[in-house]
């Protein structure tokens, strides 16, 4: 059974028995606390953590998920992947232990005809908590499953909890019997290879404390409402379904390991090591598919460094395994073929997840071979030195210079029998993220307790938001925090943060900076606005300081948000839409956007691109953008589902999360897109765009900066000043400036030349009076001086080498010149053979020269140069070398 038809499958059953069908949420995980989505459980947490009420009380999904912190075993064992699907479903309050247990030996044991998967019942065992005998019970006197099959585990093995206090409770895991070639009997309790786990049933029922690990903690009492929390490991089923001695053999998966044969001519079954490489390239490449799919992209932070260390472990391995050429294009076309049956989208998107995953390979394999010799030379310089530690500053090299994840070079390292200082690598990024930005606060939450914003949400519901029809309005405070604390009360001059009922003021999202203005309450009192968020779901809080008077909670309020911002920042907002438009008209669909933030009066864009965009290009799009405005196209929004909105095009942003119902901003006929923020009613209202230029912020991965409006006039009114300032002084027309002005700059350039010609030619004349003048010093000629300040080294250094060659006679000869270069003294010293002969080298006289200016210097036997700080110390150096070509001679 293909894994598609085992998808199928499972939201079939499951819809068919009253589950609401959910789709796979995106890879970016929309929690603070995580990169990724790494359980079929993660889109639901803000239900079962009773932060939101659920849309329905039961609900299916098999959810898109990643996790890498075994990364080092995948390829090595016949379960780990960094890539998985995980089918679930799940129970808000409705059926419990008895409905979960009867729903999943359903499923698997029901006939393929039938629609189940045909499991032979007696080849699966039960593993049940300790203390849960209800389970035990329904599995064994309800299903029928023999007692023996039945094992009690322990709460590391057998019960689940986020970590944290919050919900928890007992699970049950149901296992399949591989047969005696996978190992000895006894059931999953004692061999897991074997007895593979394949369905995990969590029976949320009681709140736990604090505690750490997985067995130290309180439980606090039971929840007010049980829940269900489901998951089968899609891809372990189609193991055994497939009949296939691990998951990289399932049908996802084979496909790409045959296609690195192919490309590599190393066949899977040769060796342990190639089957170890095949496998971490087969996983790597559908994890990095899927990934780019859902929007990351490379980089050296956060999720992008996941994918960057996932897509270069597969690059390395693909080398490993002989592959020369570039390799990943022909890689991800079979990923995309395969996975494109259960995830469309990747095959619509196949051009921009190319672009991405072409340009990433294209950089490493760059850098590869030269961070490799580097990593060689480290390890070579670490044995001959008796290590057996990498220093941490290579390592930081590797990274920040060469690219090399440090995960790379740690088992690169070990592959040569090395470790590598961690610590020492960590400190050195630290300082380096130190010296490059401040460390970020919390916006979103400031320093308060999320569970006080969920406990405004459970009494008064979730914050009204009529800022789309209104910039001012009556309201009441339901909420109110005081330094992040829930208070009842907050006065002249304290930081507050203020939960109204119904509000004007936008929240930050989606790119679109927050509102700032002012709430007023009845009493009097005055709060200025100067932030607003969502630290949880629904709930709009007003951060600002109490400007007049005593905010009480429940008094009645009047909020008005500042018109004149939101004008502007709404005139941005329109305008982003129009570039993102306008440049994917350009470019393709790869110019996804990747992220923006609109601002008053300006805006940025930042979108998909493996290189930089034509001046013409731009130029191009800038235009294409002012003429929409010029056509006064209306801007208007509905709200619609989500289907409707992808059957009417319009672009959704990477990374964001939406829901069933969509809010759609549709310009005319030119732009439509799922978008929540706030917009002019007209493109005639932005008056004016004009694009300062794009940039790279990482790897394919380009920015946009524009004005807006007022901001863009004034910009051009600056840009008109300069342009008729030029055109006086070069007397010509503002179309002539740039052939005037590079005339006049090959006329100084040439200029310069004669200069520097004439000051060399005025410097040399000078050799045959120092020549004619050296100073015997015990039958050494001594040519020493000081030369006119503002002569450059080079000059300095063909004077003194001509100096010398005029000393004639066979006479051994020292010529040491100095001069002062931005207000900085620099020396040169030569030595002929004969002055070689009685033991007088150029190094050493520079060295000593050198220390009398304050500096340093070295150089060869027969010619060095060297310099200083203090210019006063010339005479001085002068006298040094004097001496020590004495004592020499």
């Amino acid at each position: 059974m293909e894994s598609a038809e085992i998808r199928r499958r499972w939201l079939r059953f499951f819809e068919e028995r009253g589950h609401t069908v959910v789709p796979s949420a995106s890879l970016i995980a929309d929690d603070p606390t995580l990169l990724l989505v790494n359980a079929g459980m993660v889109p639901f947490k803000p239900y079962f953590l009773g932060e939101v009420k659920p849309p329905a009380p039961r609900a299916t999904s098999v959810q898109k998920c990643v996790r890498t912190p075994d990364i080092e075993e995948v390829g090595k064992t016949t379960r780990h992947g960094t890539f998985f699907q995980m089918c679930g479903n799940f129970s808000f309050g409705d059926y419990f232990k008895e409905g979960a247990i009867k729903y999943a030996w359903e499923l698997l044991t029901g006939s393929q005809a039938d629609g189940g998967y045909g499991l032979d019942p007696e080849k699966l065992w039960i593993t049940v908590y300790l203390e849960d005998d209800e389970a035990e019970r329904i599995w064994h006197e309800v299903i029928g499953v023999p007692k023996e099959r039945i094992q009690r585990l322990g709460k590391k093995e057998n019960y689940w909890s986020m970590g944290v206090p919050g919900p928890c409770g007992p699970c049950s895991e149901i296992n399949y019997d591989r047969g005696p070639e996978f190992g000895v009997e006894g059931g999953p309790a004692v061999n897991d290879e074997r007895y593979v786990e394949i369905w995990n049933l969590v029976f949320m029922q009681y709140e736990r404390g604090q505690g750490t690990g997985k067995e130290d903690f309180e439980i606090l009492g039971d929840l007010p409402s049980k829940n269900i929390d489901t998951g089968l490991g899609l891809e372990r089923l189609a193991m055994i379904l497939q009949d296939v001695p691990n998951m990289y053999e399932t049908d996802t998966l084979r496909v790409v390991i045959d296609k690195a044969t192919e490309l590599s001519g190393v066949h899977y079954g040769d060796s342990h090591d190639s089957d170890v490489s095949l496998r971490v390239v087969a996983d790597h490449i559908r994890t990095s598919t899927m990934l780019i799919g859902d929007g990351v992209t490379p980089g050296n932070e956060g999720r992008g460094y996941v994918l960057r260390r996932i897509m270069r472990r597969a690059i390395r391995n693909m080398r490993l395994l002989g592959a020369d050429g570039l390799v990943i294009g022909e890689l991800l076309d079979v990923v995309i073929k395969t996975m494109g049956q259960q995830y469309p989208e990747l095959l619509e998107d196949r051009r921009r997840i190319e672009t991405v995953a072409l340009a990433e390979e294209a950089a490493f394999v760059k850098t590869l071979k030269a961070g490799t010799n580097i990593l060689d030379s480290a390890v070579t310089d670490t044995k001959s030195s008796g290590g057996t530690v990498l220093p941490g500053d290579k390592a930081f090299l590797l990274h920040d210079t060469w690219g090399f994840p440090i995960d790379l070079t740690l088992e690169m390292a070990a592959e040569q029998g090395l470790s590598v200082d961690e610590d020492g690598f960590r400190r050195l990024m630290k300082e380096q993220r130190d010296r490059a930005k401040a460390d970020a606060q919390a916006k979103k939450s400031g320093h308060a307790d999320l569970s006080a914003y969920r406990e405004v949400a459970d009494k008064s519901g979730a914050t009204e938001f009529t800022g789309y029809g209104a910039t001012e309005g009556e309201s009441t405070v339901v909420g109110l925090l005081v330094n992040g604390a829930p208070a009842p009360a907050a006065h002249e001059g304290d930081e507050v943060e203020v939960v109204l009922d119904r509000t004007p003021f936008y929240a930050e999202g989606g790119g679109q900076l927050a509102d700032t203005g002012r709430i007023k309450l009845d009493s009097g009192a005055v709060v200025e606005v100067r932030d607003v968020q969502q630290p949880v779901p629904g709930v709009t809080v007003h951060k600002g300081v109490v400007q007049v008077g005593e905010v009480v909670l429940g008094s009645a309020a009047h909020a008005a948000i500042d018109v004149t911002r939101r004008r502007a920042i709404a005139r941005a907002h329109s305008a982003t839409h129009l570039t993102h438009q306008a440049l994917r008209d350009a470019l393709g669909p790869t110019a996804a956007q990747a992220g923006s933030e609109n601002s008053p009066g300006r805006f940025r864009f930042d979108f998909g691109s493996p290189a930089a965009v034509p001046g013409t290009v731009l130029t191009d799009v800038e235009q294409k953008i002012n003429d929409v405005l010029a056509r006064e196209l209306d801007v208007h929004a509905e709200v619609m589902s989500m289907d409707d909105a992808k059957k009417q095009g319009a672009i959704a942003e990477f990374g964001e999360k939406y829901g069933d119902r969509v809010r759609v901003v549709t310009i005319g006929d030119f732009s439509k897109e799922l978008c929540g923020g706030t917009h002019v009613h007209n493109t005639a209202q932005l008056g004016l765009v004009k694009l300062l230029g794009e940039s790279s912020i990482g790897s394919g991965v380009r920015r946009v900066e524009a004005l807006v409006g007022v901001d863009a006039y004034k910009f051009l009114a600056r840009e008109h000043t300069v342009v008729s300032q030029l055109t006086e002084l070069v007397k010509g027309r503002p179309e002539e400036l740039p052939e005037k002005i590079s005339g006049v700059l090959a006329k100084l350039k040439d200029a310069e030349k004669e200069i520097e010609k004439f000051r060399a030619e005025k410097v040399l004349q000078a050799a045959a009076g120092l020549a004619e003048g050296a100073k015997d010093v015990r039958g050494v000629a001594l040519a020493a001086g000081q030369v006119p300040d503002g002569t450059s080294a080079d000059d300095l250094r063909k004077l003194v080498l001509d100096v010398r060659g005029r000393i004639q006679g066979g006479r051994a000869a020292v010529v040491a010149l100095f001069t002062v270069a931005n207000g900085r003294p620099v020396t040169v010293i030569a030595t002929n053979e004969a002055a070689r002969e009685r033991g007088i080298k150029a190094g050493d006289l520079v060295r000593t020269a050198a220390k009398t200016l304050g500096g340093g210097g070295g150089g060869k036997p027969d010619v060095a140069q060297g310099g200083g700080q203090n210019a006063a110390a010339v005479p001085e150096a002068i006298e040094a070398v004097e001496r020590l070509v004495a004592e020499a001679a």
